[in-house]
């Protein structure tokens, strides 16, 4: 299996009692060579609570995109 290295960049959209995230995850599948990024609209608590939901997102992706 292939490891998937990924990172998360987030922007605050809308705050509110659940506020909106844009989250940017750049990542590198190893062996496959060259970056992917993803862009997700995601609604969390949290800044850190939608980068890993952001992550998340992206590694099934990944997996999805390797299987």
């Amino acid at each position: 299996m292939s490891r998937v290295l990924a990172q998360a960049t987030v922007d605050l959209l809308e705050s509110g009692p659940m506020p909106v995230w844009e989250v940017i995850v750049t990542g590198q599948i190893q062996g496959e060579g060259g970056q992917v990024r993803r862009f997700y609209t995601i609604s969390a608590k949290t800044d850190d609570n939608a980068a890993q939901e952001g992550i998340r997102r992206f590694m099934d992706e990944m997996e999805n995109l390797l299987s």
